[in-house]
């Protein structure tokens, strides 16, 4: 790699506060605020709106739609096209 073109590469804490989990990992992305962590550093923090801990994917709580039927009540309503 070529010297002072990249980003610093180091350890960064993603908090996602509506599931109420944190995760230290490497990024290169940066924040001003910090947190202690568990291991007794500082590093800095960046808040996230979603994560595989409230994201409905993972935790299950995803709803499947039933598209199918979606288009047969459309058809039932609007009638099905004529052939032309």
């Amino acid at each position: 790699m070529q010297e002072g073109i990249h980003p610093a590469y180091g350890p960064v804490v993603f908090r996602d506060r509506a599931a109420n989990y944190s995760f230290l990992t490497r990024s290169t992305a940066t924040s001003d605020k910090t947190i202690d962590w568990e291991d007794g550093n500082s590093y800095p923090v960046i808040d996230v709106e979603i994560s595989s801990a409230s994201h409905p994917f993972y935790t299950g709580t995803a709803r499947v739609l039933d598209t199918a039927g979606r288009v047969e009540r459309f058809e039932q309503r609007y009638g099905r096209r004529g052939a032309h």
